[in-house]
């Protein structure tokens, strides 16, 4: 997954407004425009789509766990310069306060089935000798469920 799609997807799985994004950012420590926002927010083919790079989305998403959880004292924790699918997962993980019987549920709830060992070692230390890469479609499948879950269901 590129790193644009995912903030497409917590967007829309949000329903974050352009100053509710430029806010996430903020809480994060990063000026941003809804001019730039929008650009990272375009599809592809658009004219003027711009790339979202990994420091960028790292921001994000330590935005992200700053407004659902509340901003920590002391100074904000340094971004991500690469950021994997794994970082991604646990950032998630962290901003949604999800155990990892949560991240099975979710999993569970779009007919996917993961073991709490696999999704521990997605977790882990990528030093320890259990750690397993999160590959795209595993990543792909928890947005998908983290949307079914969270997204405000308009018939209700």
């Amino acid at each position: 997954m590129d790193n644009n799609d995912i903030l497409r997807r917590i967007r829309y799985t949000f329903d974050f407004k352009d100053e509710q994004m430029i806010e996430i950012f903020g809480l994060a420590d990063k000026t941003v425009n809804r001019s730039m926002v929008s650009d990272w927010l375009k599809r592809e083919d658009e004219e003027t789509y711009e790339e979202l790079e990994d420091l960028e989305l790292a921001i994000f998403l330590n935005g992200f766990i700053a407004l659902r959880r509340g901003k920590r004292e002391g100074p904000s924790p340094a971004p991500e310069k690469i950021l994997s699918n794994n970082a991604i997962l646990r950032k998630l993980k962290i901003a949604l306060e999800l155990k990892t019987e949560d991240i099975q549920d979710i999993f569970t709830g779009i007919d996917k089935k993961i073991s709490v060992h696999e999704i521990s070692a997605f977790l882990r230390n990528p030093k320890q000798s259990q750690f397993r890469h999160c590959n795209d479609q595993y990543l792909r499948n928890f947005m998908t469920g983290i949307q079914q879950k969270y997204r405000p269901k308009i018939n209700e």
